[in-house]
């Protein structure tokens, strides 16, 4: 069964914690955040700068992070949030 989501993750959360992959902030527009990463080449996700992110929209940002990493979104959630 995979891990639960936590349902209360902000984007300036998820932003510090992607930094464990190995991505930056590399420009804010507006109320979005565009994070880049240079390891396993370069990769660019977009966080909304939400209090509370949706769980589809966290969703789809670690199976993003997980398809360029080339692990499971699973293994992304568990070294992320535990």
């Amino acid at each position: 069964m995979s891990p639960r989501l936590p349902r209360d993750v902000s984007g300036l959360e998820l932003a510090k914690l992607l930094e464990a992959f190995g991505y930056v902030v590399t420009r804010q527009k507006g109320s979005h955040t565009r994070l880049t990463t240079q390891e396993g080449g370069e990769h660019h996700v977009t966080v909304p700068n939400h209090d509370a992110l949706r769980a589809g929209t966290l969703n789809g940002v670690l199976e993003d992070v997980a398809e360029h990493a080339g692990v499971t979104r699973d293994e992304v959630v568990e070294k992320l949030f535990g």
